[in-house]
């Protein structure tokens, strides 16, 4: 789950950036239903991740279900692979990208939400999630040429920071503030997945062999760690509802999630796609609490609005849109 930062130059003349600023938002605005319906279906499964991870919980150990949630979106790829007659990834090169993304993107970030998954509820979880685009482009800053930080992305940035603050408790005995650290963590793994992935543009692969490629990198990665760590074959037998929240988890919300996100993107581009980024927490969040009968504190709704304004100030449409239509009045 990354985030496409706006690439609009700073040295552009004003032309330019209002005609770029005009095609996005004119992007959004001439979506078909199909596309919105597929982006809904696309955050429902990104969201529905957080809560089947933690019905997981009750019968398997963090690494084991990393291990198994990646490991069938694997062979879910690969079957989707065949039925679309398309090569399998090849190449050292290839396979050694593949595996930094699955690293990255998956093993890292995975394990970490998971894990602090163990203490905190499904919303919570996500909520923090969505600092992923606010580290990306932290990350991009840095490690990049051509994607630095602006007003907009600072402000982000820092309300982002500050939202976190407000979620982290360091007076809570219940291990939360951890936990909330561990999640925090996979996002930021999340920004150097997404810098990395800047190396696919050179690599002649498609979108569905890099998903398959980092997801078996990343079952390769972690069945030996799950076996080392968990000893899953010491477990007590799993509940049936428990399995199919495991199936679930990486048959719909990693192996189908990311072929239809690929459909958005290719349909709709990468500035309507990037709109699952404001979609997941509500999703998350309405379904820990129809499901696990969760809820959700004052502290934590106040750090998800800091947050949400973060993403809306780093993605910059929402801005644009209230500003348009004020020039439109006047």
């Amino acid at each position: 789950m990354t985030h496409t930062p706006d690439k609009t130059r700073s040295d552009a003349p004003v032309a330019g950036a209002d005609s770029a600023q005009a095609q996005a938002l004119a992007a959004v605005a001439v979506m078909a239903w199909l596309d919105w319906t597929m982006l809904t279906g696309l955050s429902i499964l990104w969201g529905g991740s957080f809560l089947f991870g933690k019905m997981a919980l009750v019968s398997f150990p963090p690494f084991t279900i990393v291990a198994g949630r990646v490991g069938l979106a694997c062979l879910t790829l690969a079957v989707i692979l065949r039925l679309m007659g398309t090569a399998l990834p090849r190449g050292r090169t290839v396979w050694a990208t593949l595996f930094g993304m699955g690293m990255l993107n998956n093993a890292i970030p995975f394990s970490l939400i998971i894990w602090g998954q163990t203490q905190l509820g499904a919303g919570l979880a996500s909520i923090v999630n969505a600092m992923t685009p606010l580290f990306t482009v932290m990350v991009a800053h840095f490690l990049t040429k051509d994607e630095k930080l602006n007003a907009g992305k600072i402000i982000g940035i820092s309300l982002g920071i500050v939202g976190v603050a407000v979620l982290i408790n360091p007076k809570s005995k219940d291990g939360h503030p951890l936990a909330l650290l561990s999640c925090l963590g996979a996002t930021i793994s999340y920004g150097f997945a997404s810098v990395w992935g800047r190396r696919f543009r050179r690599l002649a692969i498609t979108p569905v062999q890099t998903a398959f490629g980092q997801v078996t990198a990343s079952t390769t990665l972690m069945i030996p760690f799950a076996l080392w760590v968990d000893h899953p074959w010491l477990l007590q037998q799993p509940t049936p509802a428990a399995i199919a929240s495991l199936l679930v988890l990486g048959i719909c919300c990693t192996g189908l999630a990311y072929i239809l996100f690929f459909q958005v993107l290719a349909r709709a581009g990468a500035t309507a796609a990037s709109l699952v980024t404001f979609m997941i927490p509500p999703s998350a969040i309405a379904m820990g609490v129809l499901v696990l009968g969760e809820s959700l504190t004052i502290a934590q709704l106040a750090g998800m609005g800091l947050i949400g304004t973060g993403l809306a100030a780093v993605d910059g449409r929402p801005a644009r849109w209230v500003l348009d239509r004020l020039g439109r009045v006047d």
